[in-house]
């Protein structure tokens, strides 16, 4: 008879250390992988309500009296002389300024079941209006669009701070690794430029990948340099010497950050090229979906198509997207001095593309984890500008809303005077909308930091507060 080699309760000892090790093996691998990929998917914070933000910029900054804050007192005094302390006139002389109320340009009405008040500047928008969350006591920093401007993106009006999509790519990572994580489609080169899409001292991989420029018709935007100029079997046979090349390099300098986000550009480009073309490609859409967000429509066409290749970035995993309306001048879109009715040139072209893209996220149960957050740098004085046709810059109260993503439906927070010219009841800083847009993706904004010069930085720097009243 022979002897066992060990007995069963020896095997199954062995075995239950073999299952550890395998476990620890495990973990060990994708501690390798997230070091190799820095954009690979991380933990949040806590439980989070969304995956991820489509933001709608709307440089310039849209008057909120015109819009989604409605004041009765400017059509009360609509054309008389009263004194405001004007954040501009403050700003150069250190007093106020004598200026003409002016009425509200169009018509406000209460909407749906939950009776928003919203203007006939934004009808499509409107018939949404038990969707969406609206804060009418914003109020930031910068009197100009530059610094505003970059407020609204980084968190700070002249500092060099990585963007707010860079952020949410660094503490969340992509879901999508065939795909960048943060998308600025269309950007503005003014008043910031770069800067309002970059990653500062962030790791380079974490920087926003444009798409397209401002300017540009969307029917040619695309991802650039994608299509490789040899054959796909050359081109693999040279990325896979390059890689062989930038392998022997990051061995010889071991933590450059900046070599590893070349080699992370490198490799997520090849993987690219079978991925981002589709991505963007609205070809395959439905006729209905194109009439959604009007496609094919003279003055909807642009943005409609822009709002549509956001939410197929988003539908494939990209956590950060943002959808520019705007131009390359110093005097942006919505910055209507001395014209406020060009505001309805501009209202005709995204009110639809808007409204159908909340339909659309609707439709595909997407809009419940998607945040869509619409804005600008700040709103726009209640009275004539110089006695003239148009508003003067105002960041100390207007409006934005949110929808989606966890936040309360056919809601309103926060309140203007009532003029609509300063925040005075529940305000909110921008700090405190970027710490709660932070939250809702589950992250801790006073935890998402990264050390640099010896320092703790963050988006919201050391202020900010997560408003949950506004949390669904």
């Amino acid at each position: 008879m022979n002897t066992p080699l060990f007995s069963r309760r020896s095997a199954l000892q062995q075995l239950a250390c073999g299952f550890g090790y395998m476990a620890l093996a495990g973990l060990a691998q994708q501690q390798a992988l997230a070091a190799l990929n820095p954009l690979a998917p991380k933990k949040p914070h806590h439980q989070p309500k969304a995956k991820r933000i489509i933001f709608l910029f709307m440089a310039g900054g849209v008057s909120h009296v015109d819009s989604f804050d409605y004041k009765p007192r400017l059509l009360k005094d609509d054309g008389k002389m009263m004194d405001f302390d004007d954040a501009r006139s403050l700003a150069r002389t250190g007093k106020g300024a004598t200026q003409r109320v002016m009425k509200p340009l169009w018509e406000f009405r209460q909407r749906g079941q939950s009776g928003r008040w919203v203007s006939e500047l934004f009808p499509e928008m409107a018939k949404h209006a038990d969707e969406l969350c609206v804060m009418n006591s914003l109020h930031t920093e910068g009197v100009a669009h530059g610094p505003a401007t970059l407020f609204l993106h980084t968190g700070t009006t002249n500092f060099i701070r990585p963007s707010m999509g860079s952020w949410v790519n660094y503490g969340l990572g992509t879901q999508n690794e065939n795909l960048p994580g943060f998308v600025s489609i269309t950007p503005s080169l003014g008043n910031g430029g770069p800067r309002n899409y970059g990653n500062a001292f962030l790791p380079a991989v974490y920087q926003g990948t444009p798409l397209g420029r401002v300017g540009q018709p969307a029917k040619e935007t695309n991802f650039r340099n994608i299509t490789p100029a040899r054959s796909m079997d050359e081109a693999k046979r040279q990325f896979d010497m390059l890689r062989e090349l930038n392998a022997t390099q990051l061995a010889q300098k071991p933590g450059d950050t900046e070599l590893e986000a070349v080699i992370n550009s490198y490799e997520l480009a090849w993987r690219m090229q079978g991925h981002a073309p589709d991505a963007v490609d609205i070809s395959k859409e439905s006729p209905e979906t194109l009439a959604l967000y009007g496609i094919g429509e003279d003055k909807t066409d642009n943005f409609g198509r822009e709002c549509l290749m956001a939410r197929r970035l988003c539908e494939q995993g990209v956590r950060y997207v943002q959808v520019n309306y705007s131009d390359n001048s110093n005097n942006p879109a919505w910055d209507q001095h001395s014209n406020l009715p060009k505001h309805g040139d501009h209202a005709r072209a995204v009110d639809k593309p808007i409204a159908g893209l909340l339909t659309d996220l609707k439709q595909r149960g997407l809009l419940d984890d998607t945040i869509v957050w619409w804005g600008g740098e700040f709103g726009r004085t209640p009275y004539a500008e110089k006695n003239g046709t148009g508003r003067d810059h105002n960041p100390s109260g207007f409006s934005q809303w949110i929808a989606g993503g966890g936040v309360k439906k056919g809601f309103a927070y926060g309140a203007t005077d009532e003029f609509g010219h300063y925040a005075v009841e529940d305000k909110v800083h921008m700090h405190d909308l970027h710490a709660t847009l932070l939250h809702l993706l589950g992250l801790d904004h006073e935890k998402l930091t990264f050390r640099h010069d010896g320092r703790d930085y963050r988006l919201t720097d050391v202020y900010g507060r997560v408003v949950k009243d506004i949390i669904a």
